[in-house]
């Protein structure tokens, strides 16, 4: 079979592997449609464990099951999440699942863009879900970054009454504003230095957009009666931003950082002001069992569409044009691989 080799972001080679073998608790799935994430192109996370296979935003039809699983057979559509919790340990008991060892030790195998995958018990028992019928294999590409944006907001307790801002607005933060605008919350800004990007932010939701290069503290308090947002959420990695963030907040607010910058680059938070004002920061990482069904629910009620956000569809041979699209992160939004064209 093939299978998209990682390198490096200007190095991704197609080449061929033997299709997995799976045991009696496994299934092998025939990957329809992989999304290409935005992390899968963060290159110094990426690099230290290359060569590899990417790929976690994965739809397709399941080609063999093994003797002992009982909830699927062929021929069934699924998505499936790479990653999965013990829903044991303490963590997961404690609802920090994304916190939980197991769930950054498990994977499928090899990865999403190949042309089959072999899905471990674990993550057929606990990673594993049937599409329902109206949901598309594209559509079901976006259920892993729905999920995670679904549990970022549910921790950071956003209400229809607050003003949110969104400093960044690629794929996550576009699918934070249409869940967000879903939820009737009461003012939607987005933040980005790319025109193309904010434009998209206004058509999918956004009440109002600034470009980052602007003054943003007092165009934010001229469309918000003079006050900060009350959540903040970063969805870049860019240092500037995180920057951004701890200026935008307004008094008893929460700063989620759902995107952080690199492991070298240090910033300073005014922890005394944050102290006086109640002020909150927090992180979200991944997404968990009930946030991936929530998801799907979701995508399957139509009442987000993430079809107007799929820009490019491209077959296997194309994949790395695809990471050179998202890497650029310019006229692009979702990139969609199809290995098994």
């Amino acid at each position: 079979m093939r299978v998209a080799v990682y390198y490096n972001n200007k190095d991704v080679r197609v080449e061929e592997r033997a299709i997995p073998e799976i045991n009696d608790d496994e299934l092998l799935v025939k990957v329809i449609a992989s999304g290409i994430c935005g992390t899968d192109v963060m290159e110094w996370y990426r690099i230290k464990r290359a060569p590899l296979v990417l790929g976690h935003e994965i739809s397709g039809i399941i080609e063999k099951v093994g003797k002992n699983v009982k909830n699927f057979k062929i021929g069934d559509r699924v998505m499936i999440s790479h990653h999965v919790p013990c829903m044991k340990c303490h963590y997961c008991l404690n609802n920090h699942h994304t916190a939980c060892e197991t769930l950054h030790k498990t994977n499928i195998d090899p990865g999403g863009f190949a042309e089959y995958i072999r899905i471990p018990k674990i993550n057929v028992e606990l990673g594993t879900f049937k599409l329902p019928e109206n949901v598309s294999f594209e559509e079901g590409t976006f259920a892993e970054p729905l999920g995670t944006v679904i549990r970022a907001q549910r921790l950071a307790n956003l209400k229809e009454n607050q003003t949110l801002l969104v400093i960044g607005s690629g794929v996550s933060g576009l699918i934070h504003i249409k869940l967000a605008k879903a939820k009737n919350v009461k003012k939607i800004i987005a933040v980005d230095i790319d025109e193309y990007r904010l434009n998209a932010a206004k058509r999918f939701g956004a009440d109002f957009v600034i470009n980052a290069n602007d003054d943003i503290i007092s165009k934010l308090k001229e469309i918000n009666e003079n006050r900060l947002a009350d959540l903040v959420i970063v969805c870049t990695g860019a240092l500037s931003a995180a920057k951004q963030a701890l200026q935008c907040v307004d008094k008893g607010g929460t700063i989620l950082f759902f995107a952080v910058p690199k492991p070298d680059e240090k910033f300073e938070i005014p922890i005394n002001d944050f102290w006086r004002n109640e002020v909150k920061i927090m992180t979200s990482y991944g997404a968990a069992l009930n946030d991936l069904r929530e998801s799907l629910d979701l995508i399957a009620s139509k009442k987000i569409n993430f079809n107007d956000m799929i820009t490019h569809k491209l077959k296997f041979d194309g994949i790395q044009e695809g990471f050179r699209l998202v890497a650029e992160a310019k006229e692009s939004l979702k990139v969609i691989v199809e290995p098994n064209k």
